[in-house]
């Protein structure tokens, strides 16, 4: 008989022999110490030199031009680098960009090929948090895979700009939109172990002067608008890290602004995490500290290396204080040990391409938005026998966002040269041909291609050819913005092949809204933004039907350039965001102005019905409920939106609530969905607080900001909510 171990073991075998005795006393596991202790009592360990290592992060790639070269121990081409403490087990953090993927610096001598996801413009275009989440799980698991603890994602900056360069990277421009789909991401990265942030912190909403530019913005907008995109993100996600943006607002740096990173963040909202700066926003040490800055990232893009030797003189000093040094550092400890960076340290490994491929693929999917479907132009029919394919590259790859967060493909850039060939570039093609993917869903078709240069030879293709599908393309990236025009005459193009063939159908590969003065003449539009590195291949699956279109508008469209709060080009120094808390749809409702496309626009090759709507105090919020029914005869997800009205808001209504459903042909489903109270307050400045007005509301169902299916009345009390008020209690 072998040995028996164990009390529980030796209890069995005493009863079982007849003599009978007490239970042992259970041992009572002593519960883990907390991210905030653990982080405590390593900071009571750490030297000051220890200390100053985890606030100061170096750029991760070799800068010649600044004579810098990245320490050895970080990951050849990577965005940064912070060293460990060994003797304390203290990991370094590996950084990387960004949102769609693990990025490579364009300066990298080897590059790493990685899996892309669409833009984040496109992800929120798919309104599927769970979708979302995937996404983030994905890109976040081939960080870990490459050898990286902190994501350089989240990037939640609503639209008030339409021209803005980087809006690709970012939810849209509604706060609630923006803030549930990049939470959902972010948190989807951090499932990993690994850290992800959220960024630009905050009204960062142009390139144009973006080291120096002044977003000017009262609190109470900034409350029910920027910042409350934030919120919502930093709700849903808990991110280990807020990077704070480059901008100046209301007169101060980002990075040095007390009441964004110490007001808000910290003693509002009650957010543990720690502050890094972006690449270069860094302006100061004694202030930055004081203001609530805890490390200083990537240098040697910041003037000077505040947060290194400046710092260790402002401590000597005493202009700084040891405590605010441990505060710092115990936030940066704290988030590492909460994300599981101390027990599930990275290392390289095989990655499942394959897997991620799918992943990319649904992603892009369902953030496409069919715009238009003019006699039912769409889907084609796979016996379609002559399809002319015209422009955008379409016989090579997918157009890709430019600067820091582009993630070089496996199979490299399908379409190399085109300038700029280096920063914000190089303008990328991901090897994901749509025209190859048509052609492989039409094999008995013709299928001929015209590169879109010379618009009469285009035209004479489309006009031989059943139907036309032209692909236009705008670029965007870091550091820049961009006009709402498409460039190199591509609305001429488009408007010859119409001309030419009444089955024409545009597919928009863009950063953002564009203007489409030839939409009244083509008989199909889509919006596939930057659909990542399987683009081409779900580009053919929506217009084939082979996937229902499902996506829909996170911004809006508009008719031409003096519809916008500001027409005049982005410009350098102060901007004044006259338009307050009314961005995007909620500016063409306070104006009465009436867009191409509105926000949560989007068609489908099905049709649903919206009915039954309800609505009933519920908390602190309202619970409205409904029912979606599939009307068509194919299977397909409707997107009904809840919004919400009330008098002396910025606009006439806000988004208060939305869903996804998936429903075969005469399915239905009922749904409810939960209106957070924020969303029918108004910020009392004086009070620091929320303030629900007692009287009406309007609760009103529909298909898009314009597209109103059914409305409910409602009367609520009057009411206030304190200021760090969430949905999961009172910070």
């Amino acid at each position: 008989m072998k040995r028996a171990c164990g009390a529980a073991l030796m209890v069995a075998l005493l009863t079982s022999a007849g003599t009978p005795i007490a239970a042992a006393p259970k041992k009572v596991r002593a519960a883990a110490p907390s991210p905030d202790n653990r982080a405590a009592a390593l900071v009571r360990r750490m030297t000051r030199e220890e200390k100053l290592t985890l606030v100061f992060g170096y750029f991760g790639t070799d800068f010649p031009s600044k004579k810098f070269l990245t320490p050895k121990e970080s990951r050849p081409g990577s965005a940064g680098y912070i060293p460990g403490i060994p003797r304390l087990g203290i990991p370094p953090q590996w950084q990387t960009d960004a949102g769609v993927g693990v990025a490579t610096q364009g300066g990298a001598a080897v590059k790493r090929e990685r899996t892309a996801l669409p833009s984040g413009l496109a992800t929120a275009a798919s309104w599927n948090a769970e979708l979302a989440f995937a996404g983030g799980a994905m890109i976040g698991r081939e960080a870990r895979k490459s050898g990286f603890n902190v994501m350089l994602a989240g990037g939640v900056n609503l639209m008030r700009e339409p021209r803005n360069g980087r809006n690709f990277e970012y939810g849209g421009e509604d706060p609630l939109l923006a803030g549930t789909m990049v939470g959902a991401q972010i948190a989807g990265i951090q499932s990993n172990h690994i850290i992800s942030t959220v960024k630009h912190y905050a009204i960062n909403d142009q390139e144009t002067d973006r080291f120096a530019g002044n977003s000017i913005l009262g609190e109470a907008a900034m409350r029910t608008s920027d910042l409350l995109a934030f919120q919502f993100a930093i709700e849903r996600s808990n991110p280990g890290s807020v990077m704070c943006s480059y901008n100046r607002i209301n007169g101060t740096y980002a990075c040095e602004n007390d009441f964004l990173l110490d007001q808000v963040l910290r003693k509002d909202w009650k957010w543990p995490g720690y502050v890094m700066s972006d690449w270069g926003a860094t302006h100061s040490t004694t202030s930055a500290v004081k203001a609530g800055l805890d490390q200083e990232s990537g240098f040697p893009f910041d003037d000077a290396p505040y947060f290194g030797e400046p710092l260790a003189k402002a401590i000597a000093s005493g202009a700084v204080s040891d405590a605010q040094l441990d505060a710092m550092v115990t936030r940066i400890l704290r988030s590492m040990i909460a994300h599981g960076l101390f027990e599930h340290p990275v290392a390289e490994a095989p990655i499942d391409y394959a897997a991620h491929a799918v992943v990319t693929r649904q992603d892009a999917e369902e953030g496409t938005v069919l715009l238009k479907n003019a006699g039912t132009v769409l889907p084609l029919s796979p016996s379609t026998k002559r399809i002319a394919i015209i422009g955008g590259h379409a016989d090579k790859g997918v157009l890709a966002g430019g600067g820091s967060s582009l993630v070089y493909p496996r199979g490299g850039n399908a379409v190399p040269g085109l300038k700029p060939t280096s920063w914000p570039g190089p303008i990328m093609y991901y090897p994901s041909s749509p025209l190859a993917a048509i052609a492989k869903l039409a094999p008995g078709a013709t299928v001929r291609f015209a590169d879109g240069s010379d618009p009469t030879a285009a035209a004479a293709l489309a006009r031989d050819s059943d139907v036309a599908i032209v692909f236009v393309t705008q670029w965007a990236g870091e550091a820049f913005d961009v006009p709402l025009t498409l460039s190199d005459n591509q609305d001429a193009l488009v408007d010859a092949v119409a001309a030419a063939n009444q089955k024409t159908v545009v597919v928009m590969e863009t950063g953002g809204p564009v203007l489409t003065p030839w939409i009244d003449r083509v008989a199909g539009a889509l919006a596939a933004w930057y659909p990542g590195t399987e683009g081409g291949t779900a580009i053919a699956n929506l217009l084939f039907g082979k996937v229902n279109p499902s996506g829909r508008l996170p911004a809006t469209f508009p008719r031409s350039l003096d519809q916008l709060p500001h027409p005049a080009e982005p410009n350098k120094g102060d901007t004044t965001y006259t338009e307050g808390a009314a961005v995007g749809y909620k500016w063409y409702d306070a104006r009465g102005l009436d867009p191409q496309f509105a926000f949560g626009h989007g068609l489908s090759y099905t049709s649903f019905s919206f009915t039954g709507l309800s609505a009933a105090p519920s908390g602190n919020g309202v619970s409205v409920r409904f029912t979606v029914r599939n009307t068509g005869k194919v299977a397909g997800k409707a997107v009904p939106q809840i919004y919400v009205a009330g008098a002396g808001w910025e606009a006439p209504k806000r988004l208060g609530g939305f869903t996804k459903v998936a429903l075969a042909p005469g399915a239905s489903k009922q749904v409810t969905v939960q209106v957070d109270p924020r969303l029918l307050a108004t910020w009392d400045e004086a009070g620091r607080q929320w303030r629900i007005a007692a009287g009406r509301y309007d609760v009103v169902l529909g298909a898009s900001a314009r597209d109103v299916a059914q409305k409910r009345a409602i009367r609520l009390p009057a009411r206030t909510l304190p200021v760090g008020w969430s949905p999961g209690g009172t910070k």
